[in-house]
């Protein structure tokens, strides 16, 4: 509240007010000093004459009154009206609402923590917000462009109008209390210059970066970026991929989007207390009683075990890598978890 008065328009709005004040004042002394009313009086007549409302007067005046009625009609009138000209403007060109939504934003950010910023609302930029708001994760998105400022407005997605390669905007977004970033902007230099930034601000952010040329993958690294994405490599390999391996290609893209299949794949993060631990994915039981297959365990340290074996054990902070049907997965990871754990819904993918 206190930034709004401090701007241009509260203090404008300040003066109006103060102006408003002394007149009011200017007319009171007046009437007491000429007419000899009391203070009430005199306000009375100071109100009803800038009003125009056409009340009787409290006591006929003389000729030294009505002149300076006249003097106070053109001073107090006039000012009136330009002020609610002035205040109209305001209004209409927007300048209150964008104040008071400002204002509320930035109440907004002050509060997200543990939060994603994506920079950049392009074509990549607005899959990965959208999907990631679908999936509740919370989002905070910086563009400049004003098409994409529409849109965002349109989504109700929480944004930042700016440039992400400003160091203020990235804290406005909070960077600090962020989990992670994606900058997916045009052009690379940018990119290389936002993991830049967003590192030396916060050196625990997980940073995922768009590369759209050969050798940026290296300079997003240097730079500080935890994962490199180069769409048109990832494209090209796609396709590859359908050419020479159609039916796994197929069965990949059923199994992650859920479409036809009633099945879908999905990571589970196995809790400090849960009662697998210490036990081998035999003696889990989890292919008997859930009808999921495990195809892989992502250990706490980062390591990865593919199409792990009868005896092999579970830990604490593992990450299991089902597939099965979408109900399976929910029950087990309600079981494995807590009740809080979400119905997974592929179409959010």
């Amino acid at each position: 509240m206190r930034g709004f008065w401090n701007s241009a328009i509260g203090r404008r709005i300040v003066v109006i007010a103060a102006i408003s004040v002394a007149i009011l004042g200017f007319g009171t002394t007046g009437y007491m000093w000429l007419q000899h009313y009391t203070f009430i009086e005199a306000l009375y007549m100071t109100v009803i004459t800038l009003s125009t409302v056409g009340f009787s007067e409290v006591r006929p005046l003389d000729t030294a009154g009505r002149i300076f009625t006249i003097v106070l009609i053109f001073t107090g009138a006039g000012f009136v009206a330009f002020a609610l000209a002035y205040v109209s403007q305001i209004v209409l060109d927007g300048d209150v609402l964008e104040a008071y939504r400002r204002r509320r934003l930035t109440k907004k950010l002050d509060q997200m923590e543990n939060h994603y910023i994506v920079c950049g609302y392009g074509r990549m930029g607005e899959i990965i917000a959208d999907r990631l708001h679908a999936n509740k994760v919370p989002v905070v998105i910086i563009e400049s462009d004003e098409s994409a400022l529409a849109r965002l407005r349109e989504k109700r997605l929480v944004h930042l109008s700016g440039d992400a390669k400003e160091e203020e905007n990235l804290i406005m977004a909070g960077v600090g209390r962020a989990k992670g970033l994606v900058t997916v902007v045009a052009k690379d230099s940018e990119n290389v210059f936002i993991v830049l930034t967003a590192r030396d601000l916060n050196k625990e952010l997980h940073i995922f970066a768009r590369a759209g040329s050969p050798g940026t993958e290296k300079r997003l690294l240097k730079a500080g970026a935890n994962r490199v994405v180069s769409p048109y490599a990832f494209g090209a390999a796609r396709i590859a991929l359908n050419i020479l391996r159609p039916t796994v290609t197929d069965f990949l893209e059923l199994a992650l989007s859920g479409e036809g299949m009633g099945l879908s794949m999905e990571e589970i993060l196995i809790p400090g207390d849960s009662k697998l631990i210490g036990l081998d994915l035999a003696a889990s039981a989890i292919r008997n009683k859930y009808n999921l297959i495990i195809v892989a365990i992502k250990r706490a340290e980062g390591t990865m075990v593919f199409n792990p074996p009868p005896n092999e054990l579970f830990r604490a902070g593992d990450i299991l890598v089902a597939i099965g049907a979408i109900e399976n997965l929910t029950r087990f990871g309600r079981e494995l978890c807590s009740d809080d754990y979400p119905d997974f819904d592929p179409e959010r993918l």
